[in-house]
């Protein structure tokens, strides 16, 4: 039987919007809690001390912040999808059924993926709405910093499925979060310009595959960016096939999957 619609299987649609109905099921862990987080930073340092803070790259801080806040909203909650969702499934035993369904290693990644950037935009939108009244709404190149949060989010959607193949309890996206995820984060420029470090850390925080995700989304929204945001377009569209072909050759191993 064909189970094909133009370019989108039946299993591949209905692996998508399983996983998009786990989030959708649980709004206030999902959209409720990242906003009020986000809400609290824009409060301390957009409201209470942004104006009380020099300016970065020509704007006031408070507003510099946003891009940052949305980015860091985003890729926190497109990761977390993809690794609890795998994870509960090693744990229940059933992403033996997703394997062996008529789905290639692709489809699989990209379902997985797709349903945690979902995640990540409606985090991120909400983040945004609530930004309104401190940023005032402002995107200078839409278009640019939709790419650049849809590679963003893609990247660490994916990392998300390798960080739940490789650990053995929950514990482990834990320390993957905490030990990988979160440090990148906060040092790849969500709260501050890399050109206010001093040497060496300005030089080291380019090795920061999220730092040019950050600033490329800064720079679509503000129109101003550390570095030029080709470069940024082009690491991140790097970083994101990398991972990505690393995905599926992980879910084609079979690796602590099969059991």
């Amino acid at each position: 039987m064909n189970t094909s619609t133009g370019y989108l299987s039946v299993p591949f649609r209905t692996l998508l919007w399983r996983e998009m109905l786990r989030f959708l099921s649980v709004p206030t862990q999902t959209v409720v809690t990242p906003v009020i987080s986000a809400g609290l930073y824009l409060v301390i340092f957009g409201l209470s001390l942004g104006d009380r803070l020099p300016r970065v790259n020509s704007v006031p801080y408070g507003v510099f912040i946003v891009p940052g806040l949305i980015t860091m909203g985003l890729l926190n909650h497109a990761f977390q999808n993809t690794a609890s969702s795998i994870m509960i499934a090693k744990f229940e035993g059933n992403i033996v059924d997703v394997l062996v369904a008529p789905l290639s290693y692709l489809e699989i990644a990209l379902g997985y993926m797709l349903a945690g950037v979902a995640r990540g935009f409606l985090v991120g939108g909400a983040i945004y709405l609530v930004s309104l009244p401190v940023a005032g709404g402002r995107v200078a190149h839409p278009v640019f910093a939709l790419l650049m949060a849809f590679l963003a989010a893609s990247t660490f959607a994916l990392f998300g499925i390798i960080a739940a193949v490789w650990a053995e309890r929950f514990d482990g996206i834990s320390a993957f979060s905490t030990y990988i995820i979160v440090p990148l984060t906060y040092l790849g420029g969500v709260f501050f310009s890399i050109r206010a470090l001093p040497p060496p850390w300005g030089s080291l925080a380019l090795g920061n595959p999220l730092f040019y995700m950050i600033d490329g989304v800064r720079f679509g929204f503000l129109g101003a960016s550390d570095i030029p945001p080709r470069a940024s377009l082009a690491i991140a569209s790097l970083s994101c096939l990398f991972v990505f072909a690393f995905c599926v050759l992980l879910l084609r191993s079979g690796y602590k999957l099969r059991k």
